[in-house]
């Protein structure tokens, strides 16, 4: 299947991309879009051009709030709406299952959004309704489907595929574990293991650590390349963030490494030493910018993963985040389209940055405002002018008091290149939603059809 599966995204992958994105690939060998809705997606993925009109929050479940389910919510975000800053669909799935990160398929017909506990991915139609998703098929046989692989993590498209970062395995609940493949109906393809010292599976350890952890991923076509970051296992994020703390043990289960693979044959090729939890990844997407940045959780810097001159990938730390000393915990980040800026998330102080990386090699904070009393994800528009921030963490790792309206919240801004304008938010809690975790976006502009609630002015978002 391998050798097959090789040569069906050689072929596939142009036929996968909208005909725009197809003549600039053949015309220039460059494999990403001129246009994008969140900068951090995959270069794969049906794209927004103008306004999205919706906000999909993949929400954990608390006890004692609502129903306790986790679900997905959706958020009327088109200032042309007659809901702009409301939720207009809510849709539970049953139980606590630690919802956590979601994808969109190429096509952008369906999110996937996976569970940290139950290890369990959701399968949402956001394509038929878009302001009224629904729940299309949910994959539960994830760990025996991949041969032991617990916690599925980064959901991300590739032509007719979704790559799945898991973070534990069913074995020792460790960090051991690896890459798990899907087609886009959510047929089990293969399972590529990360690399260790017992089983670099051909890859060159660089450094002193192969760990076998994972947590992100994202690919940078043009370079046939895969990167992926690591976190820590089962047994660590679900145990309660005090308890974990104080243990010397469980502080030392966490990944030190990004790992470089070759996106065509999924083979590892060379461990990088990145100490300290490297956690989200993003890609520059100029065409001859071939390198991304990750933040390390547990030391507060910023990461530069480059091609250096001689063709080899190396990794580099090039920037603290705020003081260390205070742990102020850095979480998502997010890559202008321009490569001209990062910005940084830290959850413990409630912060956003935004670094100037127009040098990748020597960031500089430019930007820092207070957004809540704990900040987790963030998502901006490909014009710059629109950025959107949520605040939980993990179920056992959240604050438990903060004040009201700045814990679990949904927060819109604009943007002007210098300061955020706040828009609207949703206290989540008094919502009584639950805790809100990663973003996706949504619009009618992706689909041939009519909306079927007339929510919103078509004329506000156009298609490439």
């Amino acid at each position: 299947m391998k050798n097959n599966r090789s040569s069906w995204l050689k072929s596939a992958r142009c036929l996968m991309l909208t005909p725009a994105l197809c003549g600039s690939l053949v015309l220039t060998g460059i494999a990403q879009p001129l246009h994008a809705d969140e900068t951090c997606m995959s270069p794969y993925m049906a794209k927004i051009v103008g306004q999205e009109d919706y906000v999909y929050v993949w929400t954990l479940g608390t006890e004692g709030v609502g129903d306790e389910q986790d679900k997905l919510v959706t958020i009327s975000v088109n200032p042309a709406s007659e809901n702009y800053g409301k939720i207009v669909n809510t849709l539970s799935v049953g139980g606590r299952n630690e919802a956590h990160h979601s994808g969109l398929t190429d096509d952008r017909r369906y999110l996937w959004a996976a569970s940290l506990d139950t290890s369990k991915v959701f399968i949402f139609d956001v394509h038929s309704d878009p302001g009224n998703p629904s729940l299309h098929k949910t994959i539960d046989s994830f760990g025996a489907d991949s041969g032991g692989v617990v916690g599925p993590h980064t959901t991300y498209a590739l032509p007719g595929r979704m790559m799945i970062t898991g973070l534990s395995n069913n074995t020792d609940h460790g960090g051991r574990t690896a890459l798990v493949e899907y087609t886009n109906d959510g047929e089990y393809v293969d399972t590529y293991w990360m690399p260790t010292d017992e089983a670099l599976n051909g890859a060159e350890k660089s450094g002193q650590f192969a760990d076998g952890y994972g947590y992100d991923l994202r690919a940078l076509p043009r370079r046939n390349v895969m990167v992926t970051s690591s976190f820590t296992g089962w047994n660590n994020y679900m145990m309660d963030l005090g308890k974990m703390m104080g243990d010397a043990e469980a502080m030392q289960r966490f990944g030190n490494t990004v790992v470089i693979w070759n996106l065509h044959t999924r083979q590892p090729k060379k461990v990088l030493d990145v100490p300290g939890a490297p956690l989200e990844i993003r890609c520059a997407w100029g065409a001859n910018n071939n390198y991304c940045f990750t933040t390390t959780a547990l030391t507060s810097k910023i990461w530069l993963i480059y091609e250096d001159d001689a063709g080899e990938w190396q990794a580099k730390d090039v920037a603290d985040i705020g003081d260390a000393s205070k742990i102020p915990l850095p979480v998502d980040i997010s890559i202008s389209s321009d490569d001209n800026l990062l910005w940084v998330d830290t959850w413990n102080d409630g912060m956003t940055r935004v670094f100037d990386i127009s040098d990748p090699f020597a960031p500089k904070e430019t930007y820092t405002k207070k957004i809540g009393d704990q900040i987790n994800m963030l998502s901006q528009s490909w014009d710059g002018e629109r950025v959107y921030f949520t605040s939980s963490l993990l179920g056992n790792w959240d604050k438990k008091e903060g004040n009201e309206g700045d814990l679990q919240y949904f927060k819109a801004y604009d943007w002007n290149g210098e300061a955020l304008e706040h828009k609207f938010s949703i206290d989540f809690l008094a919502e009584k939603l639950g805790r809100p975790h990663q973003m996706r976006f949504g619009a009618y502009s992706l689909y041939a059809s009519t909306p079927v609630n007339q929510d919103v002015k078509l004329a506000s978002s156009q298609t490439e």
